[in-house]
């Protein structure tokens, strides 16, 4: 089952991209670079990819040679080491210091080669802990950050002040944005690295699948999150490489939230699980609430347009095939 991919922005300004322009995308791989790579396509831009096996992003002198040869119109670094709270409670010091390598390395890179335009895409974890809801763009570095994600967080900001630094220094056209939670085909379905909501469609699965009479989740279900499906950032990335040249990062989310509980409902719902939900209170939490203003990306025009429970489904029915396909 697939997604179907929303439609193409209108135009109303020029377009900072042009038509067919060559776009290397970073971490193509991955749920936010696969994306990417659909979108792209779809609106005639030739997509240049490197797998890993091929470049290592956290060597400099190979990336920025990469970039020289290949010369791409545009970049969108999508690569990160990514992870949920366990994971970032487990591995900070590869969380900060991978992340800070790749950036370092193709930022600095795509500089050297000329590259006319640069989309960094952060995350929502940039936020203080305690931020207005819904958090403006204007909250970074107000105040302290979520414990259990900082060194990502950390990371995540220093590439954003970098983008900023090669504007304001060289008058590079590089511009970060800043993606709430995302879901969608490609995601990361194991258990011990895994975001919520996949990690949310595999527990319920597996089960229904023993028959097991209860799940439990951690934490108390209350805290409220936002989520975006990864074609819709994907059209909102294409939206901002074509008519956004600012210095401030723009969030990138749908403007509504629901409870952690009410999300476990509707994958239970999605999955046809008919057992109990129970909650570990003693398992953290997280950040009581993380909802963007999205009030300037809206402004450009965008709106999201794939509703959560279509997105869930169509992600099982993805996550489905893909473990059918390795049987």
């Amino acid at each position: 089952m697939t997604t179907e991919l929303p439609g193409p922005s209108q135009e109303s300004v020029p377009s900072l991209l042009r038509p067919g322009a060559r776009v290397f995308v970073a971490g193509h791989r991955g749920l936010v670079g696969s994306a990417l790579v659909r979108r792209l396509s779809a609106e005639g831009h030739e997509v240049i990819t490197r797998g890993r096996d091929r470049l290592d992003l956290c060597d400099a002198g190979r990336t920025e040679a990469f970039l020289r040869e290949t010369r791409p119109d545009a970049v969108v670094l999508a690569a990160a080491k990514v992870g949920g709270i366990m994971a970032n409670s487990t591995y900070p010091v590869q969380f900060l210091e991978e992340n800070l390598r790749i950036q370092l390395s193709v930022v600095a890179g795509a500089h050297a080669a000329g590259v006319g335009r640069l989309l960094f895409l952060g995350s929502s974890c940039i936020y203080p802990k305690h931020a207005p809801q819904p958090i403006p763009e204007s909250a970074l570095l107000t105040g302290p950050l979520e414990p259990t994600n900082e060194a990502y967080a950390l990371a995540k900001i220093a590439g954003i002040v970098q983008t900023q630094s090669y504007r304001r220094q060289y008058g590079a056209s590089y511009i970060s944005a800043m993606p709430t939670n995302l879901y969608g085909p490609g995601d990361n379905f194991d258990l011990e690295t895994s975001h919520v909501l996949p990690a949310l469609i595999r527990r319920f699965h597996e089960a229904g699948s023993s028959g097991a009479p209860a799940v439990t989740l951690w934490g108390s279900g209350s805290p409220r999150r936002e989520f975006l499906h990864v074609d819709d950032l994907a059209a909102a990335c294409v939206l901002l490489l074509e008519r956004y040249d600012g210095d401030e990062p723009v969030n990138v989310g749908t403007g509504q939230d629901l409870t952690i509980r009410e999300l476990a409902a509707t994958v239970a719902d999605v999955t046809s699980y008919q057992g109990r939900v129970e909650w570990d209170s003693g398992k953290p939490d997280g950040t009581a609430r993380k909802l963007l203003d999205v009030s300037r990306l809206t402004s450009l025009g965008f709106v999201p347009q794939i509703a959560l429970r279509d997105g869930i489904a169509a992600t099982y029915a993805w996550w489905l095939a893909e473990q059918g396909a390795k049987v």
